[in-house]
Parts: structure tokens; C-alpha cells; sequence
């Protein structure tokens, strides 16, 4: 349940850029995403990558990117995360529903996956209780997970 705003993920703009590039997870999840700054320039970089800011309402909570490639049948969430003082809201599971749904539009899509670096801060429960699984596959020292679509 959010608190009442509702959950959308929108393109960024010159003028929202930088409200997305201040966002920032807990201190003890900084080891387990990159800062957006890094996510968006990576983006502009990679032919594949979708990136949205997530919002509630009209106020800026997080960013979700994918690397997507319908030719190889592979969608993979990049980047995920909600601002500190934002998590715990409904935001994040209002966002990562609107991620998967627009994955299933996509052309090909039969499975979504992740990957997370393990500890005790980490987003391995979060995504557990959304239906992803582990793999049993590393990647670059990530567990991955995967959700059937």
C-alpha cells in the first residue's frame, strides 16, 4: 500500500535530471547500487538500456533502469532503487509492478531477470517476496534471480 500517491515511471528531462541524480538509498545499501549519476550516464552509453524515474505523485522516490534486447529475448533489471527517506511507502513495490508489467509488453519477454550483491542490507528478501528466484547463476559475483513472466 502507498501512501496515497500514485506510483509512476516517467522519462527523465533536463529539468528532472538532477532531483533523480540526488536520490539515495540508506547508508548501509550504498554498497548495493550505483548512484544514479553513474546509472543515467551508463544509459546514454548503452543502446539497450531503459531508464525511468520513479515518482509519487509529482515528487521524485527512485530510478529503475532495464537492459533490454527483444532480439535475444533478454530483459534484465539494471538498476533499481527508492531514496532513503522514501522506502518503506509501498513505493518500491508500486514501481517494481509497473517494471514488470511493462517488461511483459515487450516483444519475446518470458522471464525477467537481476542480480544482487548479497548482504545483510541487501535486496535479496525484497525481491524474493515479489516472486523473483535465485538461479543458481553468478554474474560478475551477483546472485541471480529470475521471475517467469
Amino acid at each position: 500500500m502507498t501512501h496515497g500517491e500514485e506510483v509512476s515511471l516517467r522519462e527523465l528531462t533536463m529539468e528532472t535530471m538532477r532531483e533523480i541524480c540526488r536520490l539515495e538509498v540508506k547508508e548501509e545499501q550504498r554498497e548495493f547500487v550505483a548512484p544514479n549519476v553513474f546509472s543515467i550516464a551508463q544509459a546514454y552509453f548503452e543502446p539497450h538500456a531503459w531508464f525511468r524515474g520513479v515518482y509519487a505523485g509529482d515528487t521524485p522516490v527512485g530510478f529503475a533502469m532495464l537492459y533490454e534486447n527483444p532480439d535475444g529475448a533478454e530483459y534484465f533489471l539494471w538498476r533499481f532503487m527508492i531514496d532513503a527517506q522514501q522506502q518503506r511507502k509501498g513505493y518500491g513495490r508500486a514501481a517494481l509492478g509497473l517494471v514488470v508489467e511493462h517488461v511483459r509488453g515487450l516483444p519475446n519477454a518470458t522471464e525477467l531477470r537481476l542480480s544482487y550483491v548479497d548482504g545483510d542490507a541487501g535486496p535479496r528478501d525484497f525481491y524474493r517476496a515479489h516472486g523473483f528466484a535465485e538461479t543458481g547463476d553468478l554474474e560478475e559475483g551477483e546472485i541471480v534471480m529470475s521471475l517467469p513472466l
